[in-house]
């Protein structure tokens, strides 16, 4: 087992031949935050930013061996999971952490598309909930994530945050529900366990929606960000308010590398 002075930190995910998103999105935005990247792909996709067009999946056993692979050479300060499309892959990765004993993970609860539609089978919701989400510090649903979570309809800052807090109790870990499908402003709210009092604390990040269309991989970028303050042993208040401001720096930064490309792209590109 060798150990690094640079936190190393694994993403879980599928792989988005874009680049915009997926795999390609967590290693550019580690590798732009200082840290070392090391990768589990769940999935192959041929996908650009208009829609996808083929998946490929990987086993539970591969999956399984590439997370084993990782932590028994480098064991990563944090992980980030993006989008696990079914049971028996979730199933594996969360008995391969628990096996390792992994700590800061961050779960991006990919369940439900900005069109409304469910992305994961009902099975796997359940595996999700089950399995995975109680072993994270973080989950960072969208707002019709946490709508099908908490089975509420969320059309406020009010039911926003009781959203937030309810995930917080059921699953025992800090969830920050992402407020970018809101009409303004693209204000986050974060619940968090009290380790002292065991009482439910909340926190807003606001920050004003930038205009732009290139927007592909903003969760899996955020959520990998946040790892990254995590591996660096930021308090996870603090590791939200640095992700945030990385996402929204990439915004702001707006190369445009082409027809809707995604954030790490750009702040990739701004970086190099």
């Amino acid at each position: 087992m060798k150990t690094f002075s640079v936190p190393a930190v694994l993403s879980i995910a599928g792989s988005d031949s874009s680049g915009g998103a997926g795999i390609q999105a967590d290693i550019k935005t580690i590798a732009a935050n200082g840290l070392f990247a090391e990768t589990a792909i769940t999935a192959l996709t041929a996908q650009n930013t208009t829609g996808v067009r083929d998946v490929l999946e990987a086993t539970p056993a591969f999956v399984a061996e590439q997370i084993d692979a990782v932590f028994e050479d480098i064991p990563p300060a944090a992980v980030n999971i993006g989008m696990v499309s079914s049971a028996a892959l979730i199933a594996a990765i969360a008995a391969r952490l628990v096996h390792w004993n992994a700590t800061n993970i961050v779960v991006d609860p990919v369940m439900v598309a900005t069109s409304g539609a469910r992305l994961i089978s009902d099975d796997a919701g359940a595996a999700l909930t089950n399995r995975l989400l109680p072993l994270a510090r973080v989950i960072t649903p969208n707002i019709p994530e946490a709508e099908a979570l908490t089975g509420t309809h969320i059309d406020s800052e009010q039911a926003q945050e009781a959203a937030a807090r309810d995930l917080t109790a059921r699953y025992g870990c800090a969830t920050l529900v992402k407020g970018g499908h809101g009409i303004a402003d693209a204000n986050d709210v974060l619940a968090e366990r009290d380790g002292d009092t065991g009482a439910i604390r909340t926190a807003w990040f606001r920050h004003e929606r930038i205009d732009t269309a290139n927007t592909h991989g903003t969760g899996c970028t955020l959520s990998s960000a946040i790892a990254c303050g995590l591996a660096r042993g930021l308090t996870v208040p603090d590791a939200v308010d640095a992700a945030k401001a990385y996402l929204t720096g990439a915004l702001a930064a707006g190369l445009d590398l082409g027809h809707g490309s995604g954030p790490v792209d750009h702040m990739w590109a701004h970086r190099a």
